[in-house]
């Protein structure tokens, strides 16, 4: 097993250092670049231009390495996790296409985007509890507390599935900080599918077993890839193609293993992205005053004047962090 897993990251890898070269020359003829908002941070507007729509790239390097290395490639898990993934991308993609192609700067509107969101988020949990016996309960974080949702599982958890998966794309904001952060969260969930037990009514999984891990891992292998091309000064951006296309890859893992409510611990970073960002709107809204210099939170920390790649980096620190939690939290509700 754990050498699937670790083939499944290099595959990945590789696969993504081999198609950069090829692909960004192809956007740049294209002329598929980056517009920057001119509210931004004044340093962005060098970045216009760049090539986007980059997850292209790492998400063909995924699904290639999961299916040559998993055990099971045509189970339903992976099929799920693996139809997750390329959801969330093409409304990414479909963003993305109209942003860039069509030249409208907003992409799909706000309301299109949220049905097409929350369509997935109840087409993938109503699979897992239909098909994957996932069951309608959620576990307490360090606890092996069980609590059965019922019917009202399927919005809650619906909620938390577009909540994080626009919140990894809020973080995609600085050259390398999203796929750097996700880096960790897959680096999570590695060892959280390996640790999947039947204790406290977890999903049965056995390691020699599963290809949770291995898809993971691809995701891990992708995103390390990536970053050769996506670190300041990038050379090209993943886009929404590749951001909720990583969300989508996270949120899939975690209904799998039961992990809905640690995946708030583990992906932390985003959460208080997201929340920088509501916390701004309402303030602004209500008082006319701004909490932050500029959300979300990492422009904040920009126009404190810390540089790009400290912000990255404090960022990344940050979300290997929340990853450790997020492991201790699954790890109080088996032992």
């Amino acid at each position: 097993m754990l050498e699937r897993i670790i083939m499944a990251a290099i595959l990945a890898l590789i696969i993504t250092l081999i198609l950069g070269p090829i692909l960004i020359p192809v956007l740049r003829v294209l002329k598929f670049g980056q517009n920057i908002r001119e509210e931004g941070p004044k340093s962005h507007l060098a970045k216009a231009g760049t090539p986007t729509m980059g997850g292209i790239i790492f998400l063909v390097a995924i699904v290639v390495s999961a299916l040559v290395m998993a055990e099971k490639p045509t189970s339903l898990e992976m099929i799920v996790l693996v139809s997750s993934m390329l959801g969330f991308g093409l409304i990414g993609f479909v963003d993305d296409f109209i942003k860039v192609v069509m030249g409208r700067n907003l992409g799909l509107r706000a309301y299109q985007k949220l049905i097409g969101q929350f369509a997935l988020a109840f087409l993938l949990t109503w699979v897992a509890t239909q098909y994957l016996g996932r069951g309608t309960d959620l576990v307490i974080p360090f606890t092996s507390i069980h609590l059965d949702f019922g019917f009202f599982y399927y919005p809650f958890v619906a909620f938390i599935i577009v909540g994080i998966t626009n919140a990894v794309n809020l973080t995609d904001g600085l050259d390398g900080l999203a796929a750097g952060s996700t880096f960790f969260s897959f680096l999570s969930y590695i060892i959280i599918a390996l640790l999947v037990s039947s204790q406290g009514g977890r999903v049965a999984i056995l390691a020699h077993e599963s290809d949770l891990a291995v898809f993971a891992a691809a995701a891990l292998g992708g995103c390390l890839g990536f970053l050769r091309f996506n670190k300041n000064p990038a050379r090209i951006f993943m886009g929404d193609t590749g951001s909720l296309a990583l969300g989508g890859a996270l949120v899939g893992l975690a209904i799998i293993t039961k992990t809905e409510l640690i995946l708030l611990l583990i992906g932390g970073v985003y959460v208080v992205e997201a929340f920088s960002v509501i916390i701004q709107v309402i303030s602004y809204q209500t008082t006319g005053k701004r909490v932050f210099r500029m959300s979300p939170l990492h422009h904040h920390f920009e126009l404190g004047g810390w540089s790009e790649w400290k912000v990255v980096i404090v960022f990344w620190l940050a979300s290997l962090l929340c990853g450790i939690l997020g492991i201790a939290a699954f790890m109080g509700g088996i032992t």
